[in-house]
């Protein structure tokens, strides 16, 4: 049977990314050697990690005075990295969802910080859209998509201060102006690569401006100077990465994808709102095209566990919604194929027709 992958990460990822990764663990480049054991200051995977870091620059149109960097430790290492190496006097975080409350929490541990507005009275079920960001904040803190509410920040947003963004989880999934932000990161384990890795994309204008001494892991100049390699990097998600990076080049790029991503949710989203059995969790307007939540009408609560049950006997894997909302999420990411929320599509269909 065919498995339908909607897991929220980590998540799906292309195929030709899984098959070409799983050669190279065998013999990497035809050296004789597996991608796991070769050494990372070698010429080969210096090849890897130069090829990964233009290819990522070029999807995303990244100008000159930007730098991208591949590290460890995940996103939640980032909710430190950006308060040690922005934070100086006064810091303005949006607190929508579990990631952007822990990443807030990480940045009251080096001073005042701002909570300019919160959804979290509605269960972060939208995005709060009236706020005021302090123009004497070091910078602005965002979550572009939040991955257990449902939630989505479409556009790239102003700020009068350096603005900062999480985009764990919805990186690669539409274009973005990065000049307008200072910071971009996330983890990589949903759009990217598997986990283990981390992505950073900094202008190197704002940094070095804060009187603190920052350890050097933790300082983004370090990785900067030796190429994402200070340390040992994870070498198998970097390669693996870069073969996501060449499969979203050879279907057309960032637009493309932005297309097939808004048709998927469309789909999925039209058929929750026909379907008499399931209702959305999330505003209209913010509704993620990452990350789509819905739960059983009230009248028919009683069913979710069944057709959890129904779902995963035709191969549909990942649709339990968090702990948080409850009912389903179905992760739709750039590697889940359309054939797969028609999948689920049908599957909600016959559930209805049987109950």
């Amino acid at each position: 049977m065919k498995k339908h992958n909607f897991n929220a990460g980590p998540s799906i990822l292309p195929q030709s990314t899984i098959e070409n990764t799983a050669k190279a663990i065998l013999d990497f480049d035809g050296i004789g050697l597996s991608i796991m054991e070769i050494s990372h200051r070698s010429k080969e995977f210096q090849a890897v990690m130069d090829e990964a870091t233009a290819l990522f620059k070029e999807l995303l149109a990244i100008s000159e005075g930007y730098s991208v960097l591949f590290l460890g430790g995940g996103a939640s290492m980032q909710f430190a990295m950006v308060p040690f190496n922005l934070f100086e006097k006064k810091a303005a975080y949006l607190n929508t969802g579990t990631w952007a409350s822990k990443a807030l929490k990480e940045a009251k541990l080096f001073g005042e910080v701002i909570e300019v507005a919160s959804s979290k009275e509605a269960n972060f079920n939208y995005i709060p859209k009236q706020y005021t960001i302090p123009s004497d904040a070091d910078y602005f803190h965002i979550t572009t998509n939040n991955t257990i509410f449902g939630t989505e920040l479409h556009e790239d947003i102003d700020s009068p201060v350096p603005l900062v963004a999480d985009m764990s989880s919805d990186i690669f999934s539409r274009p973005i102006d990065v000049s307008k932000y200072a910071l971009i990161y996330g983890g990589a384990q949903k759009n990217l690569a598997p986990a283990g890795l981390a992505f950073v994309i900094v202008k190197d204008s704002v940094l070095g401006k804060v009187s603190r001494a920052i350890p050097t892991m933790l300082d983004y100049r370090t990785h900067i100077k030796e190429g994402s390699m200070f340390n040992t990097p994870p070498v198998v998600p970097v390669y693996a990465a870069l073969q996501t990076l060449k499969w979203m080049k050879e279907l057309g790029g960032i637009s493309v994808l932005e297309k097939i991503n808004k048709e998927k949710a469309a789909l999925l989203y039209d058929e929750i709102d026909r379907n008499k059995l399931f209702k959305g969790t999330a505003a209209i307007e913010d509704r993620s095209l990452m990350n789509i939540c819905f739960v059983m009408n009230d009248e028919y609560k009683s069913l979710e566990e069944e057709f959890g049950k129904f779902a995963a006997a035709k191969g549909l894997i990942g649709i339990k919604g968090h702990r948080s909302v409850g009912g389903f999420r179905a992760s739709t990411y750039n590697a889940l194929p359309k054939a797969s929320v028609i999948a689920l599509i049908d599957a909600m269909k016959e559930f209805e027709k049987a109950h």
